[in-house]
């Protein structure tokens, strides 16, 4: 959704429970649980080294639940406060270029796993109402060989604009600044 000025936290309400009803914009609803490429859909992977040790992993996974990968100036999560479990709806609301957009995700599974890897954190689809069409991991690990913490971020998406072929190069720009404000985020969240 494209506005023209920033939506009153009453809009950004009402728009929410509207995607009560929404479904995803893509069939392939899970696939980022692997990290295998999908036909049609440009797809990043990427890690950062966040640190070592035990401290380190439970403000990695406090940082998770505290949706801290989204804390960057350009954008706003809507709501930092959900819950991080399957079928939460969030939205992201994007100030770029004169204008705003507001985004529709739905959580689609979480992560929890204990091993020789610790992972956790969750994966949210793109719902009707959002400029792309994928989903988006975001995950911490603990590595018990090295102690060694990672942020790590998985996503596949394509521009659902009327013209995916002029959106393209702005999406893929959107997404490298996100991916690279993100990692920062995280960093920063557990330094």
């Amino acid at each position: 959704m494209f506005l023209i000025a920033k939506p009153s936290n009453g809009e950004i309400q009402d728009f929410l429970a509207r995607q009560a009803r929404s479904r995803f914009s893509y069939s392939s609803v899970g696939s980022s649980a692997g990290t295998s490429r999908l036909t049609g859909y440009t797809t990043d992977h990427n890690r950062v080294l966040l640190g070592y040790g035990e401290d380190v992993w439970s403000r990695a996974v406090r940082a998770i639940n505290n949706w801290q990968m989204f804390n960057m100036g350009w954008l706003q999560l809507c709501w930092p406060n959900a819950p991080i479990i399957e079928g939460a709806n969030v939205a992201v609301l994007i100030r770029h270029f004169g204008f705003w957009s507001l985004n529709a995700a739905r959580i689609v599974y979480t992560i929890s796993e204990s091993g020789p890897i610790n992972r956790y954190g969750f994966a949210y689809g793109m719902l009707l109402n959002h400029g792309e069409s994928g989903e988006e991991r975001f995950s911490v690990e603990w590595h018990s060989v090295d102690d060694s913490v990672w942020y790590d971020l998985f996503a596949f998406s394509r521009p659902r604009a009327i013209s995916a072929k002029l959106a393209y190069p702005l999406a893929r720009w959107l997404q490298r600044r996100f991916r690279e404000d993100s990692k920062a985020a995280m960093a920063k969240a557990v330094a």
